[in-house]
């Protein structure tokens, strides 16, 4: 098991259940899913272009990536229905704990003029969107080996029912929120 479920089995469980008054410890919010996201709109010109984005996310992320298709035709992108034009991958259990460990100790601190991430970006429903404008930061991906500088989202959905519950989540998580 890795620390940071080891972590949030006794520390963070103990000090949300005091800050919010939870009388069981299944209202304890907990992180679901991290869905990490990259849209290739060059792919529809060129399909080695897409092959090359799903295996950067793959070796972040550790597992397989999905393509996503264009659910409409847009004539003024040139897109068509069923068009594959980006690719995502759901962590859950041990990867998504390990990845948010990377996230926060690793790859953050190494965005340029980084001052923290967006306090926010929540929905409303406690899910939480962080956008990432290069794969560079992360440690896996070889600067030598990248063909183009590609972006990517970071979705991190939360059973918390609101937006200061989640917050105070991924702040016990160590997420670096702006001041």
């Amino acid at each position: 098991m890795s620390r940071l479920k080891e972590t949030y089995k006794n520390e963070i469980v103990d000090a949300m259940m005091k800050k919010f008054g939870y009388s069981n410890i299944m209202q304890v919010p907990k992180l679901d899913k991290i869905v990490i996201n990259m849209g290739v709109g060059e792919a529809k010109d060129n399909a080695k272009v897409l092959d090359a984005a799903v295996k950067d996310l793959e070796t972040i992320a550790g597992q397989k990536a999905v393509l996503t298709r264009a659910k409409k035709s847009v004539a003024n992108f040139k897109i068509r229905e069923g068009l594959a034009i980006g690719c995502k991958v759901t962590l859950r259990g041990e990867k998504m704990y390990e990845f948010l460990d990377r996230l926060v100790n690793l790859a953050l601190p190494r965005v340029r003029d980084f001052r923290g991430v967006n306090p926010n970006s929540f929905d409303g429903r406690g899910n939480y969107a962080l956008g990432i404008k290069e794969q560079l930061i992360f440690p896996e991906i070889e600067y030598d080996k990248v063909d183009k500088v590609r972006g990517m989202d970071i979705i991190f959905v939360t059973t918390a029912n609101t937006d200061e519950e989640a917050r105070e989540l991924l702040t016990l998580f160590n997420m670096p929120f702006q001041k």
